[in-house]
């Protein structure tokens, strides 16, 4: 999520990125191939460097689908809130000794 949240302050090469991690340059370069792979980055030669970025595509991509999930879950919530309890379950009379 670091190195995500880095990207969208504006393209950055991966040394600049492996500087500001707690982790190796491979490992940074590991995590970058799989942003890349998922569509959510995008990388570009300038120089000897190549600078990585978020491709707005895909990270739109990405918030249509928990948009979408998240309807989904609030809409089961909702269901689930507005069923009626099953009589004998949760009500005053189940069957058990009361005190009166």
């Amino acid at each position: 999520m670091a190195i995500f949240q880095k990207l969208a302050d504006g393209p950055v090469a991966v040394n600049e990125l492996a500087r500001t991690m707690p982790v190796s340059r491979p490992a940074v370069s590991q995590h970058l191939r799989v942003l890349k792979e998922a569509g959510l980055v995008f990388d570009s030669k300038a120089g000897t460097r190549r600078l990585y970025q978020l491709n707005p595509e895909g990270v739109a991509r990405l918030r249509a689908h928990f948009d979408q999930m998240w309807t989904q879950a609030m809409g089961a919530f909702q269901k689930a809130a507005e069923k009626e309890p099953e009589k004998g379950k949760h009500g005053k009379h189940s069957g058990r000794n009361s005190r009166t």
